[in-house]
Order: structure tokens, then sequence, then C-alpha cells
């Protein structure tokens, strides 16, 4: 059984899913971002417990087409920031388009109804959390880290970054704050 869940961004919310699951002793054979698959039947009182469990965490089940197509724009995007560093240089809007397979202004207005901001400011966003892993974790500098994230200059990147979190990406390093994910 496959089941879709909302708000599901990062290897983190994986691993909150996969303690739930075993918590339940629910077998299953696959976590990605946005869903599950368990294996065998699984009883309608289990799959209330594993959402309750969720919704403890930021996260849900999903069941509605909409918020599904909610899920693959945030799977794109999180595709392109967290796990590529060659990222395209083409606009976000295009690609999230063509990967999600739908009218790019349609998915903008459903993305905001559903989540309640734009995709841009939510791309602004986790690209922000990407850049405070990589200042914390890894050991490259701001150009680097410019590069990777597909930014015009290292002064853009610090703009944006002091914009969102209030502070400089140095002064972000020189404090060590482990990043934070957010599942919403």
């Amino acid at each position: 059984m496959m089941l879709n869940i909302r708000n599901m961004e990062s290897t983190c919310c994986i691993k909150v899913v996969e303690d739930e699951l075993n918590k339940l002793e629910l077998d299953y054979t696959t976590v990605e971002l946005g869903r599950v698959e368990i294996i065998g039947p699984i009883s309608e009182e289990s799959i209330h417990l594993f959402d309750i469990a969720l919704r403890d965490a930021g996260l849900e089940i999903m069941f509605d087409n909409k918020t599904l197509l909610v899920v693959k724009i945030k799977k794109t995007i999180h595709q392109l920031i967290y796990l590529s560093d060659n990222q395209p240089r083409q606009n976000f809007s295009e690609y999230i388009s063509k990967e999600v397979r739908h009218d790019y202004p349609y998915l903008s207005f459903l993305f905001s109804s559903v989540v309640g901001i734009n995709i841009e400011k939510y791309i602004i966003g986790q690209k922000v959390e990407r850049i405070k892993e990589l200042l914390v974790y890894e050991q490259l500098d701001l150009k680097e880290i410019a590069f990777i994230l597909n930014y015009s200059s290292v002064a853009h990147l610090s703009n944006q970054f002091k914009k969102v979190t209030g502070m400089t990406p140095t002064f972000y390093r020189q404090l060590g704050i482990s990043p934070t994910h957010r599942f919403a």
C-alpha cells in the first residue's frame, strides 16, 4: 500500500516516518520524500495511529489530488536545492512546470492556496535552509555556496540570507547553529 505524506521535505522527515513505522511495527519497502510503501495488509486502526503520530511531527497522510500536486512541486524544489550541486541555469518556473507536467500559473495558484505562500518564497526559504547546512556542515566558502545554489553573486546570497534570518551567513557560521528543517 502506497501512502502519500504531506510536508515530508527532508531526510529528517524520512527518519521521523521510519521511526513511527517501526514503533507501530509496520513493514515497509520504501520511505522517500512525500511517500511510503507499506508491505501487506494494514488495518484502518493502524493507518489512523500512524496518521496521528505523523501529525504530531507536523506531517500527515494525504488523499486528495491537489495536495499530491503540491507534494510533487515541493519534491521537485527539494531535488534541485538539496540533491543537485549542478542546478539548471533555467528558470525555476519552467523547470517545475516541466517536471510536474502542469501549466505554471495553475501550479503557482494551487501552491499558494494550499501552502499559504507563493512558490518563490518557498524556494527562497529552502535555499536559505540549504545555505545553513552548507555553512555548518561543509567547509565551503560563500563563493562556492553561491555557485552551488545558482546565485548570481555572493552579495545576492548574503542579502537574501540576511533578509530571511536577520543575520549574515558569516555570523551564522560563527554561531555554529544546527539548521532546522521545517515540516510546513
